[in-house]
């Protein structure tokens, strides 16, 4: 049921490595930002697929579409001994990089 929906979601997003275990979802944590937006962080126990491909800046783009709409995703060493990792979810949108005009005289 549950854990075959999760395994679904984890090689859907790429995040398993061929011939090896799945990341195995060990924590949630809810939490609400100072201007009021609420995080949720998935934590994975993930032995063998390796933080750089959590993190990887195309894949973390790929969890704002995968869990969205209105997310922005970030990913976060929780242990590195324990091999955890989390993926936090913060409502209000995907971060926007705001442009610098530049002033001409």
């Amino acid at each position: 049921g549950d854990e075959a929906h999760l395994d679904t979601a984890v090689k859907k997003l790429g995040l398993v490595v061929p011939g090896k275990g799945y990341p195995q979802m060990r924590e949630l944590r809810q939490d609400i930002t100072e201007d009021g937006e609420l995080t949720f962080t998935m934590i994975w126990q993930s032995v063998d697929t390796p933080y750089k491909m959590w993190a990887d800046e195309k894949r973390r783009l790929k969890y704002e579409g995968f869990f969205g709409p209105d997310v922005a995703a970030e990913v976060v060493k929780i242990d590195a001994e324990e091999r955890l990792v989390g993926i936090k979810l913060t409502t209000g949108g995907p971060k926007k990089v705001e442009a610098v005009e530049e002033v001409t005289a």
